[in-house]
Order: C-alpha cells, then sequence, then structure tokens
C-alpha cells in the first residue's frame, strides 16, 4: 500500500510494526521534518526514491501528501503476552466500534495516556489502516495492538496473570477513580449503539462508571469515556512515581 504525508509515512518509518519498502519523496522538498525521515528510512536501510510532484501525485489518493509517500506491507500484529512484558501493563478493551476514525481517535489518546497494548475483536481493518493512521495522528503504529477472536479467553488469561479488569458501564459500578489504576490493569469500553457484548460482560464483573456533573443521561461516546478513562490511569501513575 501507499501511505502519504509526513505524519503517516514517519510513524510507518520509526514504528515497528510493518515494513516499509520505500521512501518516496518530492525532490523539491527541503525542510527539516523530511530530512529527518530520510535520515530514519536511510538507518534502516529503506531505499529512498526521488521523484517530481507531478510523479508524486500520479502515485497518491488525495493531494495532502505534502511530496512524503513510501510503499509499506501490511501491519503485524502484537499478542497479549507481548503487552504483558511491560513493568506494569495498562491494556484496554475496545468493542463495538466501526469507524476508522473514532477507532484512530482512540488510539491516538490511549497510547498517549501510556497505554501498553489494545485488544481489538478480530476484523479486517486493512481498507481502512491509511484513516486511521491519520486519525490517530502515527499513533497506531506505535501501539501494540492485539487482534483477537476470543475475547472471553484472552480475558480468562490476563485475570490469571494478575490483571485487574473493568468494564466501562454503570450497573453496579464504582466511580471511574476510585479504583487503583496503578497495577496491572484492563479496562473494557464499549461502543455508543452496542455497548460490550455478553461475553465480554459475563468475563468481566467489576464495573466503573463516569459521573456526569448533572442528569444527562446518554453515554458518552468510546473515545471520550477512553480518554476519561485512560488519563485518570496516567494521573495516577504520574502521582505515584511510575
Amino acid at each position: 500500500m501507499i501511505l502519504e504525508g509526513n505524519v503517516s509515512v514517519k510513524a510507518a518509518v520509526m514504528g515497528s510494526c510493518r515494513n516499509v519498502t520505500k521512501l518516496i519523496i518530492d525532490r523539491e522538498k527541503h525542510d527539516r521534518d523530511t530530512a529527518f525521515i530520510i535520515h530514519r528510512a536511510e538507518e534502516k536501510k529503506i531505499p529512498v526514491e526521488y521523484v517530481s510532484r507531478a510523479e508524486a501525485d500520479a502515485m497518491a489518493e488525495g493531494r495532502t501528501h505534502g511530496g512524503v509517500l513510501c510503499e509499506a506491507e501490511g501491519r503485524m500484529f502484537q499478542s497479549a503476552e507481548d503487552c504483558l512484558k511491560a513493568e506494569v501493563p495498562l491494556l484496554f478493551l475496545i468493542e463495538g466500534v466501526e469507524d476508522p476514525f473514532n477507532l484512530g481517535y482512540i488510539m491516538r489518546t490511549v497510547y498517549s495516556a501510556g497505554c501498553t497494548g489494545l485488544i481489538l475483536p478480530e476484523r479486517n481493518w486493512e481498507n481502512a489502516e491509511k484513516v486511521i493512521i491519520r486519525s490517530s495522528a502515527g499513533a497506531s503504529e506505535y501501539l501494540n495492538i492485539i487482534m483477537e477472536k476470543d475475547l472471553p479467553a484472552l480475558i480468562r488469561r490476563l485475570k490469571k496473570a494478575g490483571v485487574a479488569c473493568y468494564a466501562a458501564m454503570r450497573k453496579d459500578a464504582r466511580v471511574y477513580d476510585e479504583i487503583d489504576c496503578t497495577v496491572p490493569l484492563l479496562i473494557a469500553v464499549g461502543g455508543e449503539m452496542r455497548g460490550l457484548s455478553a461475553a465480554v460482560r459475563r468475563e468481566i464483573t467489576d464495573n466503573i462508571y463516569i459521573p456526569y456533573a448533572n442528569d444527562f443521561r446518554n453515554a458518552l461516546n468510546a473515545a471520550s469515556a477512553a480518554a476519561v478513562l485512560s488519563y485518570e490511569a496516567a494521573r495516577q501513575r504520574r502521582k505515584k512515581g511510575m
């Protein structure tokens, strides 16, 4: 596939989740950010091809590439065990989010908050990868992502490994900032339409919720909820010097 633009290309080159087979640069482009990308590509032995702007335009789908493109293979995914290698894992499970823009926003947020792994139900996001990379501001290329066919079995493995598991649901729930986020932790967040599946809810019996300042009854969207919850974890961990 062809990835376009400084943010996407830089993330693909600097991340370790896909093979970049060629960097393509407008030969008239000489800014510092592009020079940095070229330097990192050369360090990784990625071939660099210099082309005219017209040639770059012909390779790209849009006109916002800025003269920076790359040829890359599909993304490689990680396992839950990879994520558990972190000193204190912080995992998010996202279920029921279908829109690639929203998924990218979630990735951008939880990665910046220190998430060590994002668990998604197994599906083919290949046609949406470019959108996800752009909307995540490149975070999708750095974040550990687990595509899991059997979510309940994975949750059971995590609990057996000592990971505290919470679902973002109001029923019989504790306020989100009352739980200890400085332990190995998994937080499951469902999409606005379907929420978390019954199979996941059966495995995660401890719920947390975000209290509102008024009597508004509608749920936050998944991206907003993930932002609040992930940054509470970041706050607690920072306060503890983690």
